[in-house]
């Protein structure tokens, strides 16, 4: 029987570390929100064209202040600092679909960040498009506003706390011969499992979305040009992409619509 549990925990821990695998390619790097500190993280170029996009922002340059901030991101440094600040440039610059994108972006890698939620939603309300959102269940709405707290990377570390936590309750069970211990090691087992599964499942969830950057864009019914025009999106409107044809994408917007649209005419976040 105990061969028999070492071997289940064996499987799991296999299980885990690919979760945690999957979860940081897909991620976002991370880094604080501190200028200062962002800066100090970049090599000596990309840190003086920090200085210098912010000294372009400041001085309400915010073409020249995009610019160099693209060129950071060009350079492979990524933070949620950066994508923060060139999207209040965009916005600045009244490209909203690019300042929603660049918010989105931004608040992947800061959950919890209320700037960046704020900043977004303000850009949001100057979308052409307004969608109702479909009514979800109270305990699903919970559940997606408990994983949008962290990152999937943070998840998947917190998902090895669990299993740690639960490899070592089961030892204490295996290895205790009083009954209140061995009691007290099955249920630390048990409660470390499920947070196991529920940590790799948040860490595992990234459903691929995107944001429209044209200023308007058919919707078809399927992925050819000469298809049914099915509505109409606007730039700025945020939509998640189901699957990839021939450089067409089938996307579903917020009501649950779906149709396909050009992979080119928006970009993911």
């Amino acid at each position: 029987m105990k061969r028999y549990i070492l071997f289940l925990l064996a499987t799991l821990l296999s299980a885990a570390v690919s979760g945690q695998t999957a979860a940081r390619t897909d991620s976002l790097a991370q880094h604080p929100q501190s200028e200062q500190t962002a800066s100090a993280a970049y090599a000596s170029d990309p840190d003086k064209l920090w200085d210098q996009a912010n000294t372009a922002y400041i001085n309400n340059d915010f073409p020249t202040a995009i610019s160099l901030y693209e060129t950071i991101l060009s350079s492979g440094r990524q933070s949620g600092k950066l994508y923060y600040n060139l999207a209040n440039a965009y916005f600045k610059e009244q490209e909203i679909g690019r300042a929603i994108l660049n918010y989105n972006r931004a608040l992947r890698l800061n959950p919890g960040n209320e700037d960046i939620r704020y900043n977004l939603q303000v850009a949001e309300k100057m979308t052409k498009d307004h969608i109702d959102a479909v009514p979800e269940f109270f305990v699903k709405t919970w559940l997606s506003n408990l994983r949008n707290l962290l990152s999937s990377t943070t998840w998947a570390v917190l998902s090895l706390v669990f299993l740690a936590a639960m490899l070592g309750s089961a030892l204490f069970y295996l290895l205790s011969r009083r009954l209140v211990r061995r009691k007290i090691g099955f249920y630390g087992t048990a409660t470390a499992f499920l947070l196991l599964v529920l940590t790799l499942c948040f860490a595992a969830i990234d459903r691929p979305s995107a944001v429209v950057l044209r200023d308007a864009v058919a919707v078809k019914s399927s992925p050819n040009q000469n298809s049914t025009d099915l509505f109409i999106l606007h730039e700025g409107t945020k939509v998640e992409i189901s699957d990839r044809l021939n450089g067409w994408c089938e996307i579903t917007i917020a009501d649950g619509k779906k149709g396909w649209m050009e992979c080119s005419t928006f970009e993911t976040i």
